[in-house]
């Protein structure tokens, strides 16, 4: 790719400043607060596009956040690569565990600290400026379509029927994501799967309203008490998930394919000690490495009632909650899951409390073959840049709507993100390697150039 890292080199400036105003923006898509940002964004994707060389680039309604499409057509016979993102980040808090303000990007260590440097601004910025240089070096080798949402990070709900309006307009031969993470920076990686997800809000209600401990205390139930044993009951001592029929349609992997998993590099004290934890702990049976790859789990992604603030109150609580969350894997039905956790955990209520269960968002699990060209594609160019062939690993994470593009436009993804596990991603002090940063868009037009001669030879 001709002179890719003089460009960058000579860019590099202004590609931060550019990503700054990005990021500057608080595009949090799970607080109505911030609706008006995420037109704000979607609007400044828009300039971004034009800028970078789109022919055409709009800000569309759905039925929630706006999308942006940009697109540039080189030849309508060649190959055509769908560039997806998502402009919306992650809430913030706790605010006070941040080292620096989160929407006021910083450069220290070597990296950018802000929410949304890795997930998913940077890496989607990779992709704008990566097809700028192509543009303005004319080296674009195939027509290229960019869907930019704001709702990845709750769901992406309204781009199901965007999608379902739009099929001729996102009509393409693969679809590029750069919205994971490599195994380590001198370790890179291609996310062959993806675990799905479902997610839902618990409302435990016992007396009509908050009674005092003492008058009250052991002879009325507390709703906490109640949540805390029901959600404890739902692992056994071995880790596993006590809902009847919940492994049901989990796909066993090969102990020839769980070896070919185990040879990618992970050393279990580095893992322990940055995590500042003692032991690990999961499923049994399986390594740290296949319970996040191949493996459900369910969490509690929060939990809360009572007397939360300063000082004390001898208050009985009438209600309690918590958020949960499953991940699953490929040919687990998240719709049947849903419905099955709501099952359940009603039914397991005890008569002194009522308990109501409410499906919030959920998503298919994803798994991209080897042996596609775009894969094959996405391999050659990693290696041209970091001088190593990529490991294929399972991710432990989800992007529900990459499963639902594969049903709606018959579409497989290649999922070639650029972002470490020491990001931080949804916590506080998100950052992102200058490092990563500048070898995404280097390597992402060898992508393009890979992917555009082995269609030619394909066809």
């Amino acid at each position: 790719m001709k002179d890719i890292k003089t460009y960058i080199e000579a860019n590099k400036e202004r590609f931060l400043n550019e990503l700054f105003e990005l990021i500057r923006i608080p595009s949090i898509s799970a607080e109505s607060e911030h609706k008006e940002d995420m037109v704000r964004c979607a609007n400044k994707w828009k300039e971004l596009l034009l800028a970078a060389g789109a022919d055409k680039a709009e800000v569309m309604p759905t039925d929630g956040n706006p999308v942006v499409y940009g697109e540039k057509t080189i030849d309508p016979s060649k190959p055509t690569v769908l560039v997806y993102g998502h402009y919306d980040v992650m809430p913030v808090a706790p605010l006070d565990l941040w080292r620096t303000d989160p929407f006021e990007p910083v450069v220290k260590d070597g990296k950018i600290w802000a929410r949304g440097a890795d997930d998913d601004k940077g890496q989607s910025f990779m992709q704008a400026k990566a097809f700028e240089f192509m543009v303005k070096t004319n080296q674009l080798p195939c027509n290229v379509k960019f869907m930019l949402e704001g709702e990845e990070e709750i769901g992406s709900g309204s781009l199901y029927g965007f999608c379902e309006k739009n099929k001729a307009l996102l009509k393409a031969d693969t679809i590029l994501v750069c919205d994971t993470s490599m195994i380590a920076r001198d370790v890179p990686s291609i996310t062959s799967g993806l675990r799905g997800l479902c997610y839902w809000e618990v409302e435990v209600t016992g007396a009509n309203h908050d009674l005092h401990s003492g008058i009250y205390g052991g002879a009325v139930a507390n709703p906490i008490n109640v949540l805390c044993k029901m959600i404890a009951d739902l692992h056994d001592a071995d880790g596993h998930i006590t809902i009847p029929g919940f492994y049901d349609d989990v796909l066993v992997i090969s102990d020839e394919e769980r070896a070919l998993m185990a040879q990618a590099p992970f050393d279990l004290e580095k893992y322990k000690k940055e995590l500042d934890i003692k032991e690990v702990r999961g499923e049994k049976g399986y390594s740290t490495k296949e319970r996040t790859g191949i493996r459900p789990c369910l969490d509690v992604c929060g939990i809360w009632g009572g007397h939360t603030g300063e000082g004390s109150k001898t208050v009985l609580p009438s209600k309690a909650f918590a958020k949960i969350s499953t991940r699953l894997v490929a040919n687990q039905d998240y719709e049947k899951i849903s419905k099955m956790f709501k099952d359940y955990f009603e039914a397991a209520a005890p008569d002194y409390v009522t308990v109501k269960v409410t499906p919030c968002h959920g998503g298919a699990a994803y798994v991209a073959p080897l042996d596609l060209a775009a894969y094959k594609a996405a391999e050659k160019a990693m290696e041209t840049v970091y001088g190593k062939r990529p490991i294929p690993t399972r991710s432990g994470g989800s992007i529900p709507i990459v499963a639902g593009f594969e049903k709606i436009l018959g579409i497989k993804s290649i999922l070639m993100g650029f972002g470490l596990g020491s990001d931080d991603i949804h916590a506080p002090n998100e950052n992102y390697p200058l490092e990563q940063f500048f070898n995404g868009i280097e390597t992402i037009p060898y992508f393009y150039e890979n992917f555009a001669k082995m269609s030619e030879t394909i066809a």
